[in-house]
């Protein structure tokens, strides 16, 4: 069991210091001698932990998920504030927290790959079906509480994520902080007036 814990977070490691590298270079620029390098490790040692560039990867897109579900894992929905929850989750969502919890240009990189390698397609469908998931259980409470009137929590989700999604591509784009802001709250609203919150 010592020893399991031990690969494990050796392979945490290499992941985080393989999304700095890539951070800093770019995801096509990082190689494994750029991350042992950075490491002060052999590429050797690497190479025991991964296989290969393709099993880094994989383990990048994971290393995204958990990133993504920290959202839901910060704070326990209290029955008794169940609105000022979901509040909060939809403020979380469209704010530049939640954006800021992975680099967009290793994100639509690994992205990306997803057209090329359906592992990596198969890692972002279940990304994106994990958070529709959990937003789709608060909804679900929220429905019951007779907090929110929706007729289907997931098709909300679902909604709520093309809206996020669809968001964060766009603010890729701009620069300027007053628009980026603006944009985001605009956004933000669409999702309370769909909640009718």
């Amino acid at each position: 069991m010592g020893r399991n814990s031990l690969k494990d977070e050796r392979q945490k490691e290499i992941i985080h210091q393989y999304y700095l590298v890539a951070k800093k270079e770019g995801l096509e620029n990082t190689s494994i001698a750029k991350i042992a390098s950075e490491m002060n490790i052999n590429p050797s040692l690497i190479i025991h932990y991964f296989k290969n560039k393709e099993e880094l990867n994989y383990a990048l897109i994971d290393y995204i998920l958990e990133k993504y579900l920290v959202i839901y894992k910060r704070q326990k929905i209290a029955e008794e504030d169940l609105k000022g929850y979901l509040i909060q989750l939809i403020d979380k969502l469209f704010s530049k927290k939640w954006n800021a919890l992975f680099n967009d240009s290793i994100f639509y990189s690994c992205y990306a790959m997803g057209f090329r390698d359906k592992k990596i397609k198969a890692k972002f469908k279940k990304l994106q079906d994990s958070l529709r998931f959990h937003l789709a259980e608060v909804l679900d409470r929220c429905k019951e509480a007779g907090i929110i009137n929706i007729d289907s929590s997931e098709e909300m989700a679902d909604l709520i994520y093309v809206l996020v999604d669809g968001a964060y591509y766009y603010l890729s784009l701009v620069s300027e902080k007053e628009e980026y802001e603006e944009k985001l709250k605009i956004h933000r609203q669409y999702a309370f007036r769909a909640l009718k919150i």
